[in-house]
């Protein structure tokens, strides 16, 4: 509504002129009828009460008397939780990459997703970028980004293939001038002389979700399946924060989405702590629920897990345990020959239950155990040396 008696700033009054103002803009509408968005309405009124700020910090004699707009009459902005790719998408996009024909963005994409670095942070990464440590490993130097806060990210054998890849489908040229201090630099990204742009790395991206037969995936998509892979796998906040480059713990706790199976093991871990704490009666943890095991257990029709003094049986419905073998894929895991003979055992065992995954279609879990047989191959190769 207008109010044509209204002749002056100063004669804005917040329930009549201002709360009418406010209820209108959450009626408003696009041109075809839908609701404006919430950072449009948001605009509007951060206008409005900047606008009033100014005139009476200019002094205008007809600036209201008072503050007629507040932090509350703002809406806020909805923070939906980062998509992240669900295991089987993220793997069936990365062998869709890893077959693509467009070597140099499907590689870049891959480190993408190995390293959990923006995708600006990616475009500015310089040719010596990887940097060696001594007793350390391999670092990758991560530039100036988003924040200002340069950083390190610890990178494996895998990972710096990738970056080696890169470096080797680079195009020659000369240096180009970095768009931060404008002084020449050796981009690693480079096409044709000259740098690569995210809309490039972008479409092929969307090329290679629809060649995984998975939804559209954007860039950032894949820092946060980074970063929940990182939580999931028992990385501290503080050491996340580290890795994305967050300078709030904020920041880092919105993209570390935990898996089902981690937080019910947190939570009935947490639960008996608080009713000792309470000095309640406390039960002691139901045992869980055994499936018979007729004959050989590699045969029964459950998830299992084979670990080196025993082995785990869960039900199809609880799935694989978010720890099954989280030892053995530790890049501290050590043995010594004394150990070899069960290694094999366990080897032997693993081949079983991806054989026996395969044939009754659960992919992923194959895919799971044939990791661990490569993993106890490479375990048994390094101790054998030495």
């Amino acid at each position: 509504a207008v109010d044509t008696a209204l002749a002056s700033f100063s004669d804005l009054d917040r329930r009549r002129h201002v709360e009418t103002y406010l209820a209108a803009v959450a009626r408003a509408t696009r041109r075809d009828g839908n609701p404006i968005a919430v950072s449009e309405r948001r605009a509007r009124i951060i206008t409005v009460n900047r606008f009033l700020a100014d005139i009476t910090e200019w002094g205008w004699p007809t600036a209201p008397a008072r503050q007629l707009l507040f932090p509350r009459d703002i809406p806020r902005l909805p923070r939906p939780l980062p998509r992240y790719l669900p295991t089987d998408a993220d793997r069936r996009l990365a062998a869709a990459l890893h077959a693509s024909d467009n070597r140099q963005a499907a590689v870049a994409l891959l480190v993408l997703r190995a390293t959990g670095v923006r995708i600006g942070e990616l475009l500015d990464l310089e040719l010596d970028c990887v940097h060696e440590v001594p007793d350390q490993g391999a670092w990758l130097k991560v530039p100036l980004g988003k924040l200002a806060t340069e950083r390190m990210v610890p990178l494996d054998n895998d990972a710096v293939a990738l970056l080696d890849t890169l470096a080797e489908l680079r195009s020659p040229g000369r240096p180009l001038p970095h768009p931060r201090h404008g002084r020449p630099a050796e981009f690693l990204l480079v096409r044709h002389g000259r740098r690569v742009s995210a809309g490039w790395l972008r479409d092929e991206l969307h090329r290679a979700a629809q060649a995984a037969g998975i939804d559209p995936v954007v860039p950032h998509q894949l820092r946060h399946t980074y970063a929940t892979a990182m939580v999931n796998a028992g990385v501290p906040l503080q050491a996340l924060m580290a890795l994305l480059g967050h300078v709030s713990a904020a920041m880092s706790l919105r993209y570390g989405r935990l898996f089902d199976a981690t937080v019910r093991a947190d939570y009935e871990r947490a639960l008996t702590q608080a009713k000792a704490h309470l000095g309640g009666p406390v039960l002691p943890p139901a045992e869980p629920s055994r499936l018979p095991v007729i004959g050989d257990w590699k045969d029964t029709p459950a998830i299992k897990a084979r670990m080196a003094g025993g082995y785990c049986i869960r039900t199809p419905a609880q799935g694989s345990c978010a720890y099954a073998n989280i030892c053995e894929h530790c890049p501290n895991y050590r043995s010594d020959p004394s150990f070899l003979p069960i290694l094999a055992a366990q080897k032997t065992d693993a081949q079983a239950l991806a054989a026996d995954a395969q044939a009754r279609g659960w992919i992923d879990e194959a895919d799971r155990h044939l990791r661990l047989v490569e993993r106890l191959d490479a375990v048994m190769s390094h101790t054998q040396a030495s």
